[in-house]
């Protein structure tokens, strides 16, 4: 099984997190490949994957500069993603209560709209704990496979 990561960044902090997910995560059996949203749009779930959402959130809330376009086609370019099975990682900054992890939060939304299946629960990371992203989001992607291997065996 493939694993796709789909990285929104400003300040490659996502881009941590999903290459230590990709290391972490090596002996689980899934080919995984980190991608920059750059440049992506709607298309990118054509692919027979499992997809994994990992954004920071820039501004007053909003996706990072490199996920817009990606982002915007959702809307754009709407089509049906029932056969995307996918998580999200969404990083923030809790000082910020207000926009908390809305870069996530905006894209999990988005694809439940378009019909896409969303295995567990959004993961949020506060930047003002002082607690490494990396290491928790690899221990957190972890469980989160297993889950997912789980659902895709039962259905």
């Amino acid at each position: 099984m493939k694993l796709k990561i789909l990285v929104g960044t400003m300040t490659s902090t996502a881009d941590y997190v999903a290459q230590a997910i990709q290391m972490d995560c090596a002996d689980l059996g899934y080919e995984i490949d980190v991608q920059l949203m750059d440049g992506l749009d709607i298309g990118v779930f054509d692919e027979d994957a499992l997809y994994l959402i990992c954004t920071s959130t820039y501004g007053s809330g909003d996706v990072p500069d490199n996920a817009r376009m990606l982002y915007d086609s959702l809307d754009a370019q709407p089509k049906f993603l029932g056969h995307v099975r996918y998580g999200v990682i969404a990083l923030g900054d809790r000082t910020y209560m207000q926009t908390f992890a809305f870069g996530g939060r905006k894209f999990d939304e988005r694809l439940q709209g378009l019909g896409a299946k969303r295995i567990g629960e959004v993961w949020e990371h506060d930047a003002s704990e002082g607690t490494l992203p990396e290491e928790l989001g690899a221990a957190w992607a972890r469980e989160w496979l297993a889950q997912a291997s789980a659902q895709a065996e039962t259905s």
